[in-house]
């Protein structure tokens, strides 16, 4: 049967596609044969056979191509089918489940097993979720109104977990459907934690600004020609004004260092030394505070791995807080110890005041910013609620950690466990 002129047009395109292909090939062979035949001083009709044959190798391979796409996508449809839907369940980390037209279930993953419990073939899942949001899912997607769909649920027990939930179909006239259950309970955690953190850090910038704002206008009105008065506003103006200070710094060393938590510090830090420029630093607190600062240090240099000025704010912000609120016992013991535990040695330093203490009940959440055991006493003694967080955040940093014991009416002991490489 004679070849249409679509068809003829259809074979040469593709041979003039094969010819692009291997357009380099043809160029170089030529090239190789007019230098053979420049040297050789051959005819040029001798010339022509070679040129043929080149021609045909150079539209060879696009048969092999052929061939091993051909062979790759018989691989690929084996490999497809011989993979079930229980195999493709079980590959996916996020809880799924496969129901029918009813609603029923047909198959669910280990993880929607650990997730939700009490799952069963042949369930009704408009029992199993009988929120609001997911009986709308289910009956937009049976009805055939939606092809997918996106809801936000709320799983009660046996914990409160947030699930981003997509249902859709499975594909073409196979009369099943899946849901897939992202969790996104640690991003409505943190969330949470943002917006909790942004109002306090408001409300802490708000006192100081309000008070300034009162003793400006009282300076401008009834104070303006008393003395005494304005002097005592002043100094008031000044301790706020530095208090919003210390809080914006903590603010900013806090951010620094969550943006960097997994940088780990490569530097030697000899410990002594930091610890003693510390407590050197903080002598005149511990006067003012009537407060006696010991030494209980072991032998020897004492080195750990280590960023110098981060690992002295942690003593800082530990020994400061020692002063200001265990000031009623009189002394603060500073002591050093090694540790080695098998493949794990390190070197504690705890700091421990003979002050009122601190209830269980608040230890968990002591390290948490703007978390006060006594609110009225940490603004008195200037504190910004951020101390103890940061001081978690750079122990985080150094692969090291913080340990608190206290009773009431016995003190406090902070321990920093410190690794020694």
């Amino acid at each position: 049967m004679a070849e249409t002129g679509a068809g003829q047009e259809s074979r040469g395109q593709a041979l003039a596609a094969r010819l692009r292909r291997n357009r380099w090939l043809l160029a170089a062979g030529v090239v190789a044969i007019l230098v053979a035949y420049s040297f050789a001083g051959a005819s040029i009709l001798v010339l022509l056979p070679a040129l043929a044959l080149l021609v045909a190798a150079a539209m060879l391979p696009a048969d092999a191509e052929r061939q091993s796409a051909d062979t790759a996508a018989d691989i690929e449809a084996g490999g497809l089918q011989r993979l079930s839907g229980e195999y493709l369940a079980a590959a996916v980390a996020d809880p799924l489940i496969i129901f029918d037209h009813s609603a029923a279930m047909v198959h669910a993953n280990a993880a929607a097993f650990a997730a939700f419990g009490g799952l069963a073939p042949g369930m009704s899942l408009a029992l199993k979720f009988r929120a609001p949001e997911m009986q709308a899912l289910l009956d937009g997607i049976l009805s055939g109104q939606l092809a997918a769909d996106v809801v936000d649920y709320t799983e009660k027990l046996p914990v409160e977990r947030t699930y981003r939930v997509s249902a859709s179909t499975v594909g073409h006239a196979t009369g099943l459907y899946v849901l897939v259950f992202k969790d996104q309970s640690e991003t409505r955690r943190i969330d949470r934690m943002r917006a909790d953190f942004i109002a306090n850090a408001s409300h802490e910038l708000r006192t100081p600004l309000a008070s300034i704002a009162g003793f400006i206008e009282t300076l401008r009105g009834p104070a303006r020609n008393d003395p005494a008065a304005r002097d005592q506003f002043l100094q008031i103006m000044q301790n706020q004004t530095g208090r919003m200070a210390r809080l914006i710094d903590d603010l900013l060393s806090l951010s620094r260092l969550e943006m960097k938590p997994y940088l780990r510090p490569g530097t030697a830090v000899d410990l002594r030394q930091t610890i003693d420029s510390v407590i050197d630093s903080l002598g005149p607190l511990a006067s003012e505070s009537g407060i006696v600062i010991e030494r209980d240090f072991i032998d020897g240099p004492v080195s750990v791995p280590g960023d110098r000025d981060e690992l002295f704010q942690v003593f800082e912000n530990l020994l400061e807080n020692a002063c200001k609120y265990g000031q009623s016992g009189g002394r603060v013991t500073v002591s050093m110890a090694r540790v080695d535990d098998g493949q794990d040695p390190g070197i504690d330093v705890t700091i421990r005041d003979n002050g009122p203490g601190i209830a269980e009940e608040h230890i968990p959440r002591i390290t948490e910013r703007f978390y006060r055991v006594d609110v009225e006493n940490s603004r008195t003694q200037k504190g910004t609620g951020l101390g103890l967080s940061i001081v978690k955040h750079i122990l985080t940093r150094h692969n090291a950690r913080l340990s608190i014991k206290s009773e009431v009416g016995k003190g406090a002991a902070f321990t920093v466990h410190l690794p020694a490489r």
